[in-house]
This record gives structure tokens, C-alpha cells and sequence, in this order.
């Protein structure tokens, strides 16, 4: 969770249908890629997959919208999108990125509200949407979906309760660090593995820090031997010792 100070987004998103206009079925590929079908029977799988809509979002553009109802729980197949409060009465802040295999929006859905957030694309993104009512079916025939569910609340919960702590620091490598500990976590966001695919604008935009700052702080941490920075993205080396930055010391 960040207050925003980088540059926003590019305003200029080319005409294009609604995003549900643009859907269609998911690919046998895409499917694959969507965690939480593992662990249904195979009938519900089956129907379930059928009933999964799939689009590419442009660069900027909004998957959700504060005020909009929630008609569908949505995850990303591919790409980065942002989580935010933008153009709401209150102050600006980034809750956090969504990269691949990303599902959010189920305590929107269980309480069938409205959003309180953005969800806007920061990469040419594929996003996935499961219809409410076939979400409520799942959690009312399936076992093993409800802890799925469960199991993901209880991790965002965390995960935004440890954010809340990183807002209010001003070490901007210590938010870089904890910021990248997020996007790697295993359970929200098992598409990542082990390398994250993110430029230094993209991840300055999520941090809330200009890309030659993020640039620095990525220097830094590679020098502790936390990441290594890769073409077109970055490798994870120490997970642990990114959520534990700064106290963690590189080995001798």
C-alpha cells in the first residue's frame, strides 16, 4: 500500500469495446494457468471452465471500478494490473499489484457490493472472470473451494496488514523490498514463480517511487543478494530475507 507519487498511467487508451464485449471462452492453456480449477471434482471443473470468460486488457486500462457492482471475480492469466483508489475523494494510494495467477475481489463478491478500488492494467494484461453467480455456486457445492477462498482472504488480510507498516516508512528501499516480497507470494500469486516480469517504471508505479529511485533500491538489494536483476524481470533469490529487509544480512 503506497501513496502514489510517480507518474500516472497514459490517459490515451485506444477505442475499444467494454471489456465484456471483447470476451470469449478460455483456451485449454489458459485454463491451466487458473489455480483454483486444480482443486474442483472434475465435473465442476469441467462446467466451471466452460462458464470462465477471458479478454486482454490495453495498457491503462480499467477492469474495475469504484462504485461499479461486482458481477464477476476476476483473475490475471498474464500480465500486471494495479490495485488503487485513484480518482476517489480520498487520498491516493496503491494497495498493491495483481500479477499472474492473481484472483481478487472475493469479499466484494460475498457481500455483493459495489468496488472500493481500481483495478487498471499496467501492462497489456489477459484477464480471466468467473460470473457471481456461478462464484456462489461454487462456494455452496465445494469444499475444497471455500478453503481455497478462505485461505485467500486470510493471506490478503496479512498481506495488507504488513502493507499498512510499509506505507509509513520512508526507507525507499525497504519498500521496494517489501513491495517485491508481495508480488512473490506463493499462495496469492502462484503464476509469478520465480521470476516476476516487471519493468522499474511499472514497479515504481506500484511503489510509489520514480524509476531511478526504484533503480537504486534494486542496485541494493541485488547487492544483498536478495534478487538478481534479469532481462525482463526480476529472480527472487532470498524471499525470507526480502520480507525481513533491512535486517537481513547477506551471507559471508
Amino acid at each position: 500500500m503506497n501513496t502514489s507519487h510517480s507518474a500516472p498511467l497514459s490517459s490515451s487508451i485506444p477505442a475499444l469495446l467494454p471489456l465484456r464485449q471483447r470476451a470469449r471462452a478460455a483456451t485449454a492453456v489458459e485454463l491451466s494457468a487458473i489455480p483454483w480449477l486444480a482443486v474442483l471434482e472434475p465435473a465442476q471443473r469441467m462446467r466451471v471452465g466452460a462458464q470462465l470468460q477471458v479478454a486482454e486488457a490495453q495498457v491503462g486500462e480499467r477492469i474495475c471500478r469504484v462504485g461499479k457492482t461486482a458481477n464477476f471475480w476476476f483473475g490475471v492469466v498474464d500480465g500486471l494490473l494495479k490495485m488503487s483508489n485513484d480518482d476517489s475523494v480520498a487520498r491516493p494510494i496503491t494497495f498493491t499489484g495483481v500479477p499472474p495467477g492473481g484472483w481478487f475481489g472475493e469479499g466484494t463478491l460475498l457481500k455483493r457490493e459495489a468496488y472500493r478500488y481500481n483495478i487498471q492494467a499496467l501492462r497489456r494484461s489477459v484477464v480471466a472472470g468467473l460470473p457471481l453467480e456461478s462464484f456462489h455456486e461454487l462456494l455452496e457445492t465445494s469444499i475444497a473451494f471455500n478453503r481455497y477462498v478462505l485461505n485467500q482472504l486470510n493471506e490478503r488480510l496479512g498481506q495488507f496488514i504488513a502493507a499498512r507498516e510499509i506505507d509509513r516508512q520512508s526507507d525507499p528501499d525497504l519498500r521496494v523490498a517489501r513491495n517485491l516480497a508481495a508480488l512473490f507470494h506463493p499462495q496469492l500469486y502462484p503464476g509469478v514463480g520465480g521470476l516476476l516480469r516487471i519493468t522499474q517504471q511499472e514497479l515504481g508505479l506500484l511503489v510509489g517511487l520514480s524509476r531511478q529511485r526504484v533503480n537504486e533500491a534494486l542496485k541494493h538489494l541485488q547487492q544483498a543478494r536478495l534478487i538478481a536483476v534479469e532481462y525482463g524481470g526480476l529472480r527472487v533469490l532470498d524471499l525470507d530475507g526480502l520480507r525481513r529487509f533491512p535486517q537481513h544480512q547477506p551471507p559471508a
